[in-house]
């Protein structure tokens, strides 16, 4: 007889990888565990990759979607509902289910996330142990060739995209070029430079002359396709998002590029060959940079 956990994750797919391990952790403690995730439209379907999830269903932030799901969820008795999202909707749809027990993770700053999910699996008298951190452990997208030193240039690197109360690093097109060059000196590995969906117009703009440099640049890759390349480079740079969850998950280096005004160490906390640089201005942060290669 299976044990069904129904989990919440109505989020971002960085939420979904740190949740992951919450996942693989249950089933490492009971073997008998049917895992069912509720997701949300940035999350579903990379959510399917996960072979430890045994069923996933897409929530939208509507009634209908809302009804819907719990005449769906409501033929199931689960033995353990998990709010791990804290989301007003997800406490909403968990109060009409039937359950065992229901545990809602309240937002609280001083604790990391990995300190939440051993709370949450001691209430269920369950141990973590650290092989649960390998989420991507099934992922057979790794190869054999030349590892490589990965930038990943995004929208997070251009000041009107991102959080305005961070620190500007947004470089111009020539302080970007001689950040890329200095990177392909120093660096004793191949460079290649990744974008998110969009490619940002300052990079764009000197794409000819990073060619010139038999720099491969890899644009508009959706996630799927930016975790088979991260998966299979020696050292990571970006600014922090769900692409440092994969390279944490791998145990790969990175340096993620982070901002003094917020607790990055509750996203953190658990990751693995980690290093962080401040944000700051872009010649003071290429030169930081420099110094940790």
């Amino acid at each position: 007889m299976k044990n069904r956990y129904l989990i919440f994750r109505t989020d971002r797919i960085g939420d979904l990888l740190v949740c992951a391990i919450l996942i693989k952790s249950i089933k490492k403690n009971d073997l008998s565990a049917e895992i069912t995730l509720i997701t949300s439209d940035k999350n579903y379907f990379y959510a399917k990759n996960f072979p430890f999830i045994d069923q996933t269903f897409l929530l939208k932030n509507n009634f209908f979607s809302k009804l819907s799901l719990i005449l769906k969820l409501r033929r199931y008795e689960f033995n353990n509902i998990i709010i791990h999202d804290n989301k007003n909707r997800s406490k909403l749809i968990s109060f009409f289910l039937k359950s065992k027990n229901k545990i809602v993770l309240k937002r609280q700053e001083k604790f990391s996330h990995i300190d939440n999910i051993k709370f949450i699996l001691k209430k269920m008298n369950f141990l973590f142990n650290d092989e649960s951190l390998n989420i991507l452990s099934h992922n057979k997208s790794k190869s054999n060739e030349t590892k490589k030193v990965q930038l990943h240039f995004d929208e997070k690197w251009i000041h009107k995209n991102y959080i305005q109360k961070f620190i500007n690093i947004e470089p111009n097109e020539n302080e970007l070029f001689d950040f890329v060059k200095k990177l392909h000196a120093k660096s004793k590995l191949e460079l290649i430079i990744t974008t998110g969906n969009n490619i940002p117009l300052v990079l764009k703009n000197i794409l000819p002359k990073i060619y010139e440099l038999n720099i491969k640049v890899y644009e508009k890759l959706d996630f799927n396709e930016l975790e088979k390349i991260t998966s299979n480079s020696a050292l990571l740079i970006s600014c922090h998002g769900a692409i440092s969850h994969i390279a944490s998950a791998n145990e790969i280096s990175q340096i993620d590029i982070i901002d003094k005004s917020y607790n990055y160490k509750r996203w953190t906390d658990h990751f693995r060959n980690y290093n962080f640089i401040y944000r700051d201005k872009f010649l003071n942060l290429t030169e930081k940079i420099i110094q940790k290669l």
